[in-house]
């Protein structure tokens, strides 16, 4: 690295960041009300958590992954914290679709204000982990 240039997924503002996303053959609609119901929360969030809908709404896991919204814009994104129990800090989590043509959406997981890039690294393979679970469910649908 030169002088003055950072590591990937490094920011100035955000510190380490991930971000992870996919197409699926599903209206934006569609994906929306599927990630913001019971069973998809279940499947990017966690077990035991509903739509988290209002700023400031606080939410804790069935494992123990607790923090608060954010933001919540319908059909656009959902802001939160996040920090699972064995966890020393907080990270923001933010989950976003896009409709990227007729019954097609961009679903999107971003992660900032992750420790160090080993962390990075371990979310970005969680992350993809998770965004193809919610796709084979939509699949399923």
């Amino acid at each position: 690295m030169t002088a003055g240039r950072r590591a990937v997924g490094h920011t100035r503002d955000a510190g380490w960041q991930i971000g992870v996303s996919k197409t699926v053959e599903h209206p934006a609609e569609t994906v929306w009300e599927f990630v913001t119901s019971p069973a998809g929360i279940a499947i990017w969030l966690g077990a035991g958590v509903t739509v988290l809908d209002e700023r400031g709404t606080p939410y804790e896991t069935a494992d123990g992954t607790r923090g608060e919204t954010r933001s919540y814009r319908t059909m656009d994104r959902l802001r939160l914290t996040w920090q699972p129990p064995d966890w020393d800090h907080e990270t923001t989590l933010q989950l976003t679709v896009r409709a990227t043509g007729p019954g097609r959406a961009r679903l999107g997981v971003h992660q900032e204000r992750l420790a160090d890039a080993t962390e990075r690294e371990q979310q970005r393979e969680h992350w993809q982990g998770v965004i193809s679970a919610l796709a084979a469910a939509l699949a399923a649908l």
